[in-house]
């Protein structure tokens, strides 16, 4: 590599090639690995290992780097480096001094390979490029503050942690970040663990001075558990066992729980963060999140009975009706919940049982069992072997077994179990109109959600008409926004009439309801009508009512609400009704 300090003639050479390297898209990153076939197969990992050399010694001696950082470079930049020798022609004898003309002659971007040495996926370093700079003397901030961390110990291929949890970091000074590390070490930390801290919390060492109040109060939710109930003896003397167990405990701050609040409870209840992964602990959190209940209030639930996450929450198999009555519902009240939620009915999967709460609208009624000593029937309950058995479920379950797309029918079958439709027979009916894979079912559920339905109300639209899902979700979402924003309708008008999501928007809901506010505008139509008799009337129906309204409304109608591309039916129906209204 040529440098800025060489002869003017060498200066020009510098930018002419610098120009030609940026005329190609450096922000295309590579999808897969690059691959080696102008190298034999038996030479590739002897070759793969001089570039690394190569690599390191460019970065030191060419760039000047310290060689302990030209090595981390070097060695932990795999994929860049694979990008960089299936450019150059192999030649078994002189394969590392092909390596250093090509260096010398074609500038590489140098921020690629540093990015992906401190642990970036290579996928996610495209957008971290600069779009005008390709050595990292353009931009020592960042190099200087990854030294820094890497002098006080943080593991080099680690760092991509805290570049992509608070990129502020690699924009401080390194003495700022040194005092500050020696700051969180006055708290009684050791070195390790004040390493695996920051990787777990990275805004402790980005956060402006504004935040010095909300880390001082982690750090000391931090202490009272790992130092004062002592769970730091539970963690082995390395950064990744510190890292791991600080995840945990961040994962409760994630869910909302106030910082500088929890230490104490968190101590008394170490357990939780020695007997679970980090991965189980968030699947068993994540059931109660689906309640649909505060997250912080789960975590708090967590925290205080800790023996809940004990429990088989994925497996085991629940009536709906025993659940409920297991959990003190009364007699009358389950006979009214079973007559009002049928499709709900039958067996389930305990992983289910929120959804199924949520479709019952009874989901607080149950975390507030288990935050006042219920919490234990959740373990207790056990199914009788023939409770709740629904024949002709399984009859249709055999026929699904037995069908061509067998694995394609019970994804669909598995998404109404997930959203809380129990093992009976109307949730296989509702299954026969549904079409569509299993993962974009759950995506149209869930964009009538985000658009406002009610978990509740739409699953009781679902039942009643299934099709409503057999559209994109974008056009669910268009339809959504018309109904609620601009129309001002109700979750209670939407639900007594769900088809109406399975008509046109342009053609016929939207000119509709648009016409109907219009008339009731004008103080020409004295009552609201239904959104079924708005929508799902025929148009020569629609046309004899307006008519009878008033007597200019077909004119209206057909001027400024009907499209052209509305049917001939309704053209001809409202040329009728003009020359009736002539004669």
């Amino acid at each position: 590599m040529l440098s800025r300090s060489k002869t003017p003639t060498l200066q020009s050479l510098y930018v002419i090639l610098k120009l030609k390297f940026f005329s190609t898209n450096t922000k295309n990153t590579h999808q897969k690995l690059p691959t080696l076939y102008k190298i034999p197969a038996k030479y590739r990992p002897q070759a793969i290992l001089q570039a690394q050399e190569v690599l390191t010694d460019y970065f030191h001696n060419t760039r000047s780097l310290p060689f302990t950082f030209a090595e981390y470079i070097g060695k932990n930049s795999r994929f860049s480096l694979l990008g960089l020798v299936s450019k150059i022609p192999f030649s078994r004898s002189c394969f590392p001094n092909s390596i250093q003309r090509f260096l010398r002659y074609h500038p590489i971007n140098e921020f690629e390979f540093f990015f992906e040495s401190i642990g970036v996926n290579h996928v996610e370093i495209s957008p971290m490029l600069h779009t005008n700079k390709c050595f990292l003397c353009e931009d020592s901030k960042v190099f200087d503050a990854a030294c820094a961390l890497a002098c006080f110990g943080f593991p080099w291929n680690k760092l991509g942690i805290l570049y992509k949890g608070q990129v502020s970091i690699f924009s401080k000074e390194p003495c700022e970040l040194r005092y500050r590390l020696s700051l969180f070490e006055q708290y009684g930390f050791g070195n390790v663990a004040v390493i695996g801290i920051c990787l777990a919390f990275p805004h402790v060492l980005g956060g402006t001075s504004g935040f010095l109040d909300e880390i001082d109060m982690l750090f000391d939710d931090l202490k009272r558990v790992f130092l004062d109930f002592d769970l730091a003896s539970e963690v082995e003397g390395n950064v990744d066992a510190w890292f791991e167990i600080c995840r945990k405990v961040a994962i409760f701050y994630e869910l909302g729980c106030e910082k500088g609040k929890i230490g104490e409870l968190m101590g008394r209840n170490k357990s939780i963060f020695v007997d679970y992964s980090e991965e189980v602990l968030a699947q068993k959190i994540g059931f109660f999140c689906r309640l649909g209940v505060r997250k912080a209030e789960v975590g708090l639930l967590v925290l205080s009975k800790p023996e809940i996450l004990s429990f088989d929450l994925e497996d085991r198999v629940i009536s709906t009706v025993g659940f409920l009555k297991h959990f003190g519902m009364g007699v009358n009240k389950l006979k009214l919940t079973a007559q009002t939620y049928q499709y709900i009915m039958g067996r389930n999967r305990i992983a289910n049982v929120p959804h199924v709460l949520r479709s019952l609208d009874l989901s607080e009624w149950f975390f507030d069992r288990l935050k006042n000593g219920g919490h234990g029937l959740l373990g207790s309950y056990v199914i009788g072997s023939v409770e709740d058995f629904d024949e002709d479920y399984a009859e249709q379950l055999q026929k699904i077994q037995a069908s061509r797309t067998p694995v394609y029918t019970r994804r669909k079958l598995s998404f109404l179990h997930g959203i809380g439709f129990g093992e009976n027979n109307l949730t296989m009916k509702v299954l026969s109109q549904l079409h569509g894979p299993g993962v974009e079912l759950q995506e149209r559920f869930d964009c009538l959600l985000c658009g406002g339905v009610n978990f509740s109300t739409l699953c009781r639209m679902l039942s009643v008409s299934p099709k409503i899902l057999n559209q994109k979700a974008q056009i669910l979402e268009q339809k959504i926004k018309f109904l609620f924003l601009d129309m001002g309708l109700s979750q209670d008008e939407l639900c007594a009439f769900p088809a109406c999501l399975c008509y046109d928007l342009e053609k016929r809901i939207m000119p509709r309801c648009q016409f109907h506010r219009w008339l009731r505008e004008q103080d020409w139509c004295p009552y609201e009508y239904s959104l079924a008799s708005i929508v799902a009337t025929s148009d020569k129906m629609f046309m004899d009512r307006i008519s009878d309204i008033h007597p200019d409304a077909p004119k209206k109608w057909f001027d400024c609400f009907l499209k052209e591309k509305h049917s001939t039916v309704a053209k001809q129906s409202m040329s009728h009704h003009q020359t009736s209204l002539g004669k």
